[in-house]
């Protein structure tokens, strides 16, 4: 029986990783055509890796910031100020 709960379990806990990881991906897509545009070069004359690298960038970029308040929110919620 505990076998079965798991099997139904699984995908529901799968869906909400990719819905954010697609929303980070997307994300940091708009970023990096912002930042290639004030750099002042096209997006559509850069090579597919070149692209790939600036929004790999692009999302390491949101991911340090989600996880850093993140553990702001938390050190909030615990009522500890380490800034004041």
């Amino acid at each position: 029986m505990k076998s079965e709960s798991r099997k139904l379990s699984l995908p529901v806990v799968g869906a909400i990783p990719r819905k954010y990881r697609s929303f980070i991906r997307e994300k940091a897509i708009d970023r990096a055509r912002t930042r290639i545009i004030v750099a002042g070069n096209d997006p559509r004359k850069m090579s597919q890796q070149d692209l790939e690298v600036v929004v790999k960038e692009e999302e390491d970029k949101l991911k340090g910031s989600i996880k850093e308040k993140g553990l702001l929110a938390v050190l909030a919620l615990l009522g500890l100020n380490f800034l004041g």
